[in-house]
């Protein structure tokens, strides 16, 4: 694989900055406590330490307070002598995003997913352009506990392939470089759009345990996207839960160490 192919990490390890934020909610003013999270937490910043991450955590936060969090902390200096970052979320959800503390239902105190890609876009967190951030959430979207069972059917019709790489002749090249607004994202849900996510109240969610074991076995030699698939497989057995990728804008593979 060309290096062109993977992100670089220019800086040795010696002088650089790497920040995760993980933010969860334990305590709720109207739901009930989540029993176990805190094995989540510290099972989580263990692993990031481990994986060079100097992790800033904060508990029990309102969608309001999450948000301005976010914002603090994209707005780190540290950033910049960065090549990367880990962004986790841990809490009670529904479709629409995560609970804050004070949330009463669907619509109150709610933390809406766009808002982290907002707070941490090419626009708003200049000094994480075109560095990985990888998004971790920890949640239910729902409360459908149903499994299924799977039927075979013939393969959908192949998509045509998009023009969106051809070049209109008409458009002239600026000078000045433009970006996607939003890049370098690479997130994994707990579940699937409105299913729940499962947490033992003594050892912590599966989703988070799971998560740290793959990263513990193979962050030394896989890229982070096929870390995630391996947190996939590993729920092959769970037909109740199947973490999902999503909104994922990587545009190169992402090693934690490369060269290793």
């Amino acid at each position: 694989l060309s290096s062109s192919q993977i992100y670089p990490i220019h800086l040795p390890r010696e002088t650089r900055t790497r920040w995760a934020l993980l933010i969860c909610n334990i305590e709720f003013e109207h739901f009930s406590k989540r029993n176990g999270a805190k094995a989540d937490v510290e099972g989580m910043t263990k692993l990031l330490e481990g994986l060079g991450y100097m992790v800033d955590i904060h508990h029990n936060l309102t969608s309001q307070e999450m948000a301005t969090v976010m914002k603090d902390f994209a707005d780190r200096e540290e950033h910049r002598t960065s090549d990367s970052t880990f962004l986790v979320f841990m809490s009670h959800g529904v479709r629409a995003g995560l609970c804050g503390t004070k949330s009463r239902d669907e619509s109150t105190d709610i933390l809406s997913l766009n808002t982290i890609y907002e707070k941490f876009n090419n626009k708003h967190c200049r000094a994480l352009l075109g560095k990985p951030k990888v998004v971790i959430i920890q949640s239910c979207r729902g409360d459908n506990k149903e499994t299924v069972i799977v039927s075979d059917s013939a393969d959908p019709a192949m998509p045509t392939p998009s023009s969106a790489h051809m070049t209109p002749a008409q458009l002239e090249d600026d000078a000045s470089r433009q970006v996607h607004l939003e890049s370098d994202f690479a997130t994994l849900h707990s579940c699937t759009p409105d299913t729940v996510s499962w947490r033992d109240p003594e050892i912590g969610s599966l989703f988070i345990q799971g998560l740290i074991e793959q990263f513990r076995d193979h962050a030394y030699n896989s890229d982070l996207q096929e870390i995630f698939r391996k947190v996939q497989y590993s729920f092959r057995e769970f037909p109740r839960q199947m973490p999902s990728q999503e909104r994922t804008t990587l545009s190169r593979k992402f090693y934690l160490f490369p060269g290793h």
